[in-house]
Order: structure tokens, then C-alpha cells, then sequence
């Protein structure tokens, strides 16, 4: 096998991959001087100590906190015009389609026992208590 000799480095390969990587870093490196609340992220908020002694304008001085912390609190039906994910989509409109009206036989029926489903059910549940004294029984 013959043993591959490694190319001398291009220079202008090289100057391009520079130019790449310096034009990343300033992309990368900006000041951010504008600080938000990350609204996916569940704050916890816990209470003041029972006996301790607090003006009441320490608690009112940053409304713009307290208003992403209520939107991040929302459901998403409140926050988003739109479903953002399919998953929403399912259940996003949750309003009925046609009011119900429990007096219309074809939309809302009842549920109704006669002897024939009294009887039933009773066999049902006392046959499934006599199984599961039969499977107790055998272990």
C-alpha cells in the first residue's frame, strides 16, 4: 500500500475558513443589555417570612416582571393566536359545536335500566366477585 502524502495547506482555504470563523465570533460576542424573563421556564415564587418587617413599596417596583411571569402562566389557548404545535391542535377550539339541549331525543339520550340491564349488570358484578375470591383462593 502506498502511503498517501498530505497536501501542502492552501492559503486561500485557509484565509477563507479565518474570515468564516472571525465573522462567527462577532455574530456571537454582541453585548445584550436587554434582559427578559424565559416564559417556558416555571418561576417559583416563594412567600415572605411571617415576622419580618418590609415596606409595601419594596414589593410593587417591577410590573414588568410580574407581567411575563402572568403571561408565562397562561394556557396556550390565552397566550398564541394559533396552535404553534400539532399536538394543540387537538383540542385548541374547545367550544361544542351546537349548543346542547337535553330535551332533543336525537342528540342527548339517557341512560335508561330496564329489568333486562338491571339483571345484567347485577350478574356482572357479583360474578366478578366470586372471580376474584376464585383467583385469591388459588394463590
Amino acid at each position: 500500500m502506498a502511503v498517501r502524502e498530505k497536501e501542502k495547506p492552501n492559503m486561500v482555504h485557509q484565509d477563507a475558513i479565518f474570515v468564516e470563523t472571525v465573522m462567527k465570533e462577532k455574530r456571537l460576542q454582541i453585548l445584550k443589555t436587554v434582559f427578559k424573563v424565559n416564559p417556558y421556564r416555571k418561576i417559583h415564587v416563594l412567600a415572605e417570612k411571617p415576622m419580618s418587617r418590609k415596606p409595601p413599596e419594596v414589593s410593587l417596583d417591577n410590573t414588568e416582571y410580574i407581567d411575563y411571569y402572568r403571561k408565562a402562566q397562561q394556557e396556550p389557548s390565552k397566550k398564541y393566536p394559533m396552535p404553534q404545535t400539532e399536538s394543540q391542535e387537538i383540542g385548541w377550539w374547545s367550544t361544542p359545536l351546537i349548543s346542547q339541549n337535553r330535551n332533543d331525543r336525537r342528540l342527548f339520550s339517557q341512560r335508561v335500566s330496564s329489568d333486562v340491564t338491571k339483571h345484567k349488570e347485577l350478574f356482572l358484578r357479583t360474578n366478578r366477585s366470586v372471580m376474584v375470591s376464585d383467583d385469591a383462593s388459588k394463590h
